[in-house]
């Protein structure tokens, strides 16, 4: 009996041993799922979700563009409020997977009054206006937008809906959302000029009013950043024009130079865009015969565009040059 006992408490110490060890085996397989990825695995895994989520948003436009078809078919007029807001939807949904990619850096808020910053809230109000009516819209980003910040508070105050916009509103920066070698930061202090909207860069647009007058605070925050810079070609295809207050200006609100990025990006024309959209209080007109300028450019984005339109089976409305636009309400 003396002999038996030592073998019994040996076998139930292997026991409890083995059980140990199956629990630690659990507890590291439920601590791989928690590990944490890294920035690149991350960013393949929202590039893959992208991916499947647009083939998914394009077979929607597909069945609600047939849908639209047989509604005009059976009845011209039959294109309601709520038919032309479900398209409007739809569109802005496949922006965020196909559309160009264009963030609004708020970082800069902190040196605005209270004035220029109900001011900025309205150019936003007026830039997603003009996203939403736009036959291929932009992927919008607000980057930087504190949820206890003045702009914050604002927006939801004087934007009815800001909070149901179809964009991305995020505190964190555009580096933090994509590599810096993709970003174009437009600032009108850069020394070169935009030549094409490219669907593989994220453009970034500093959203500042500054009614002081300060220097080159994009420029410097771009710098801050050390990302790409470019300005609109407006020296490239405009000149100043003679006025009585001898006023020449370049710098346009966010939402202008929303609308010329937008108008260039649909027709591939800056002459067009910049014809349209620059707010001619600004002192400066088309200049004769620049209408050749940066060709290659402006061919290559054309013929980019006309190939992405044939593989998703998208043919959009383009207008045409000198089509009216309605009047900007940041214009002087």
């Amino acid at each position: 009996m003396y002999e038996t006992e030592p073998d019994g408490v040996s076998e139930l110490m292997d026991l409890l041993h083995i059980d140990l060890e199956a629990d630690g085996v659990e507890e590291k397989a439920a601590g791989g799922d928690h590990a944490p990825c890294s920035k690149n695995v991350l960013r393949k895994q929202r590039h893959w979700e992208r991916q499947l989520a647009a083939k998914k948003s394009r077979r929607r436009e597909e069945k609600q563009r047939r849908r639209l078809n047989r509604a005009q078919e059976a009845d011209p007029a039959a294109l309601t409020k709520r038919v032309m807001k479900a398209i409007t939807r739809e569109r802005l949904k496949e922006a965020r997977f196909t559309g160009v990619r264009l963030c609004v850096d708020l970082s800069m808020t902190d040196c605005m009054s209270d004035k220029e910053i109900s001011r900025l809230a309205g150019q936003l109000r007026r830039l997603y206006g003009s996203n939403k009516k736009a036959t291929r819209p932009f992927h919008l980003f607000l980057t930087d937008l504190r949820e206890d910040g003045r702009l914050y508070r604002e927006c939801v105050r004087m934007n009815d809906g800001f909070l149901g916009y179809t964009m991305e509103i995020t505190e964190e920066s555009c580096l933090d959302l994509f590599p810096s070698e993709t970003i174009v930061y437009l600032t009108p202090d850069a020394q070169e000029a935009l030549e094409t909207v490219d669907p593989d860069k994220v453009y970034v647009l500093g959203g500042l009013v500054d009614e002081s007058i300060q220097k080159k605070l994009s420029l410097s925050r771009a710098t801050e950043l050390s990302v790409h810079t470019a300005r609109l070609p407006i020296d490239e295809y405009m000149v100043k024009k003679n006025n009585a207050k001898n006023f020449h200006s370049k710098i346009l609100a966010i939402n202008q130079v929303f609308d010329i990025l937008l108008m260039f990006s649909e027709t591939g024309s800056w002459t067009q865009a910049l014809q349209t959209w620059f707010p001619g209080g600004k002192g400066y007109v088309i200049s004769p015969g620049n209408s050749t300028r940066l060709p290659d450019a402006t061919q290559t984005q054309m013929e980019k565009q006309r190939m992405n339109e044939l593989a998703s089976g998208f043919i959009p409305e383009v207008r045409t040059e000198g089509q009216s636009a309605a009047e900007n309400p940041d214009a002087p």
